[in-house]
């Protein structure tokens, strides 16, 4: 892979997000705003600015419980869609923003990674270690606190679900840097997730919970690191999924776009519900249909 290219376009396709980015995500809060099923509220824990989606009071707990991790550039709301719907499903999310949230900073949009990102041996478990503290900080104030810590919030099901730099952060969370891993990870969902740092030093041998893999077929830089031979997902054990959507781009995770969202809802819902509920993964998501190029399922 062409390194330099690899960076060329993260930071084009950076910048030429930002200002489409940010109409998105206040047009998609207004849109929460009027709802009536879970509810979306902001606030402070430990120093984080966290983004909580809810299920209605009336939802049947237990509540397993799901932190999510943005993107580099991104933000905590940028995926409303899929935390809706998780909440909607009976989850309690929670999404911090990292130090490097750009949605509604335009100028944070041209600060470059502190590593970049074409070189995956410049990295270690001492970058961007602190995305890792920021989910650990969450997790151990609210499972401390009086409003979260009992019923029907379960921590003993506790999912973290990621996209791109947030998926490299849940992979990392979750085993990929032995140092960081959590052993009450219960789930991972890697959404376009960069692994190719662990991919190079051989570390998601280490991951202690299932993961769901997911990518897209113009997810450039990304999705082909993840099922080619020694990739993200032959490394991994089992549990393992691994799904592909058919022209999925790297932004069709965030709520830029409507196309893929049913899908990534159902298959994303389904995996978390499988490891987190107990229940049977659909049969009917186990085969390829329109829109899928790729399911493959390692139990």
């Amino acid at each position: 892979m062409d390194n330099r290219r690899v960076n060329r376009d993260t930071h084009r396709g950076s910048l030429a997000l930002a200002l489409v980015l940010i109409a998105t995500l206040i047009a998609s809060s207004a849109s929460i705003a009027a709802e009536t099923s879970s509810s979306q509220q902001k606030m402070q824990v430990a120093g984080l600015e966290v983004a909580e989606w809810l299920p209605r009071s009336d939802t049947p707990g237990p509540w397993p419980v799901i932190i999510f991790s943005h993107g580099f550039h991104g933000c905590s709301t940028q995926s409303t869609f899929l935390m809706k719907a998780l909440a909607d499903a009976g989850y309690a999310v929670f999404a911090p923003n990292h130090k490097d949230a750009a949605c509604w900073n335009l100028r944070a949009w041209f600060n470059s990674p502190d590593v970049p990102f074409g070189d995956p041996r410049d990295w270690s478990d001492a970058t961007y270690d602190d995305r890792a503290q920021d989910l650990e900080k969450l997790i151990d104030a609210l499972s401390k606190d009086p409003r979260y810590r009992s019923a029907p919030y379960d921590w003993n099901h506790l999912g973290l679900v990621g996209h791109s730099l947030g998926g490299y952060t849940v992979l990392g969370e979750g085993g990929g840097w032995p140092h960081w891993k959590d052993p009450r990870v219960k789930a991972i969902l890697a959404l376009s997730p960069y692994a190719a740092p662990f991919i190079y030093k051989h570390t998601l041998g280490g991951l202690a919970a299932p993961v769901m893999y997911q990518g897209g077929t113009r997810d450039i830089g990304i999705t082909p690191l993840i099922n080619k031979r020694n990739g993200a997902y032959p490394q991994s054990p089992a549990p393992k999924y691994y799904v592909e959507f058919d022209g999925a781009g790297h932004f069709a995770w965030t709520d830029l776009s409507p196309t893929y969202q049913p899908a990534i809802i159902d298959y994303s819902r389904a995996f978390l519900d499988r490891y987190l509920k107990g229940k049977p993964f659909p049969k009917v998501l186990a085969t390829p249909h329109p829109g899928v190029t790729v399911v493959q399922i390692k139990q």
